[in-house]
Parts: structure tokens; C-alpha cells; sequence
């Protein structure tokens, strides 16, 4: 690991300017160089138009990218791609890319690990290492689309960790993301996905963003809830509607609820039931999860009757709700599980 070296990924174009002209370099060198970061080159010395002493520096005090591509498992069912990606203190995450007919999608996590350990998530079973800067947020976005050889154009931020326990790199991706020297990704095409940390949800519905907001919901019983996902114990349900009321009013923005649908846990007529009652009063959709079997859980999915059914007592109560297409299955598609098994196996 490099310590003195700045990650370039981690820095807004005004900052990249007053570090060149603090160091006695054109301000003009910054838009040469800063955009191609985020798509040509893999090292400074690729780049052709700047003096030897400004490569130099460059070397000696950044980094181009420090999130590498360590592994890559392609789906047989579809077109998903799932990474594992190194990061330059030799930590191990995952991202994913998935192609839809809008085009790729990338799924990225945003730390090493998670504290909030909810149940059905294998990105949970060692807990938190450490939160990933904004750049190493970028830099699995950036890996991807080089490798893809293509530009993605939605991004999900789902992968492991908790973004809203993460907050301020995460409101500093934000920006990072939709600069137009960069990535320049737009708000719309961006959706984060939280546990439910109340105060954090409406601190972001005060900052009026177009992002979409996507909650984890799972229970529409408290108790319930507690069992599934922990985070439960510190915000509960009542304060978690009521956070999710403030946002709604405030942005006048619909938001997603995540259900993991799980077998004889959560999938019965009168969870469908509560549910419809605890949220029928928002804008909102609900997006059914079958659960991932995983080594670290007994759970099962339920039938494709059972869904089904789940769904239409939504449906009869005007509730607009989806089940999620699964996608890179035959990969450990789901969050966490290729990091876990892979740490397991190599001794990472």
C-alpha cells in the first residue's frame, strides 16, 4: 500500500486545480489530465501532452485507480459479471454489472464489510473493516466500465456495507459522480439503498437530491424486524415511517421498500396484510426479494405460488409492487457471498 499517495479518484476537479497550481503547474493541466482517469489511461505516463516534470509529480503523489479487479465470474444465465475488486491495502470487495436493455448497471459496495448485521446478508459475517473513501466508490465504477469497454449509465449502491454508515464519502460520491469533467452520471440514475438510519434519512431529504431512495424493509412488525435486522433495536419501525413520511413530503419523491420474502418467516397473508397497512399511506413501491440460500442462514425462498400470492394481497390494497428478477445466481450473485466464500478459500 502506497500511504503517501493520493487517490486522483478522490478529489473534485477544483481540488485537482489548486494542488497543481499550489505546486507551481498551469491550472489548465488539470482539465488535460482529470477526465481521463475516469476512461483512457491506467498509469500518468499513457498521457502524451504534459511535461516530464508534471508526470513526475504525479507519480510521486497520486494514484490513477486503486480499486483492481482481483477476480471476475461471468453468469452463464446472463449477461452479469460479478468482481471482486482489491483495494490497495489488500482489502476485498464486490461489485456487480448487470446489462438491462437501458444499458449497464453496476452495483457497488460501500465499505469493507458491514456492521448492521441483518440476517439474510453474507456481507455481514465478519462485520465492518473500514468504510470506503468516495475514489473507491468511483474506482469500482471506473474498473468496470474499462473492462466492459463501455460506458455504464445507472448505478446502485447495494453492494456490502451500509451507505447512510458511511455518510459523508457517500454524499461526496454524489458529487464526484455527477461532475461533468468525470463520470458526470445524473441523480435519477442513481439509487442508494439504507437499513432505515432514520436521522440520516432525513438529513438527505433536506438536501432535495433526485436520487432514489430505496429502504430495507422486511417486516412490517417491529419485533419482528429486530430479528431480521438489528439496526431495528436503535430505529424502530414507527420512527423509520416517520423518517420515510418527512422524506416523501419534503422531495415529493417515491420511494422503493425492499422485502426479502423469506419461507414461514415473513411470507404469510397477514405479513402482506400489515404491510399494505403500514405503508399504504405513502408513495411508495414495495420490491419482493426471494431470499438467497445462504451458508450462514437456513433460510429458504418461498414458492412461486406463495409469492405470488404475497403479491396480489399488495396489489388488492393498492399497493404497487414488483418481484425482483433474479440475476447472476450460477455466480454467488447475491451480496456478499462470492467475498465470503473467496476469503474463506484463499486465506485472504
Amino acid at each position: 500500500m502506497e500511504d503517501m499517495k493520493k487517490n486522483i479518484l478522490d478529489l473534485n476537479m477544483k481540488e485537482f486545480e489548486d494542488i497543481l497550481i499550489s505546486n507551481s503547474f498551469e491550472k489548465y493541466r488539470a482539465k488535460q489530465i482529470y477526465p481521463l482517469v475516469f476512461d483512457k489511461i491506467s498509469s500518468f505516463d499513457e498521457i502524451n501532452n504534459i511535461p516530464k516534470k508534471l508526470k513526475e509529480f504525479l507519480n510521486e503523489n497520486f494514484c490513477v485507480n486503486p480499486v483492481s479487479i482481483y477476480k471476475k465470474l461471468q453468469s452463464q444465465k446472463d449477461y452479469t459479471k460479478k468482481y471482486l475488486m482489491k483495494l490497495d491495502d489488500d482489502n476485498i470487495i464486490e461489485s456487480v454489472l448487470m446489462k438491462y436493455k437501458f444499458g449497464l448497471s453496476a452495483c457497488i459496495s460501500s465499505q469493507v464489510g458491514c456492521l448492521m448485521g441483518c440476517t439474510f446478508c453474507a456481507s455481514t459475517v465478519n462485520s465492518k473493516i473500514r468504510d470506503l473513501t468516495a475514489g473507491e466508490m468511483i474506482g469500482q465504477i471506473v474498473s468496470m466500465s474499462k473492462d466492459a469497454s463501455q460506458r455504464i449509465s445507472n448505478i446502485v449502491i447495494m453492494g456490502s456495507g451500509e451507505p447512510f454508515d458511511n455518510y459523508n464519502n457517500f454524499i461526496k460520491f454524489l458529487e464526484l459522480i455527477g461532475d461533468e469533467n468525470g463520470l458526470n452520471i445524473g441523480q435519477r440514475h442513481i439509487t442508494v439503498s439504507t437499513c432505515g438510519i432514520a436521522d440520516k434519512i432525513r438529513d438527505f431529504a433536506d438536501r432535495k437530491m433526485q436520487i432514489n431512495l430505496a429502504i430495507s424493509l422486511h417486516s412490517p412488525y417491529q419485533e419482528k424486524r429486530e430479528n431480521i435486522m438489528p439496526i431495528s433495536r436503535k430505529f424502530s419501525l414507527e420512527e423509520l415511517i416517520k423518517s420515510t413520511d418527512y422524506y416523501i413530503k419534503k422531495t415529493n419523491r417515491r420511494i422503493t421498500y425492499e422485502y426479502a420474502i423469506i419461507k414461514n418467516v415473513n411470507d404469510s397473508e397477514k405479513d402482506a396484510l400489515a404491510l399494505s397497512k403500514l405503508i399504504g399511506h405513502q408513495l411508495c413501491h414495495v420490491n419482493i426479494i426471494p431470499v438467497n440460500s445462504a451458508s450462514h442462514n437456513d433460510y429458504e425462498k418461498p414458492n412461486e405460488q406463495k409469492i405470488k400470492k404475497f403479491l396480489k394481497i399488495l396489489s388488492d390494497n393498492h399497493i404497487n409492487a414488483t418481484v425482483r428478477r433474479e440475476m447472476g445466481s450460477d455466480i454467488n450473485g447475491a451480496c456478499g457471498q462470492l467475498r465470503i466464500s473467496t476469503i474463506s478459500k484463499e486465506n485472504l
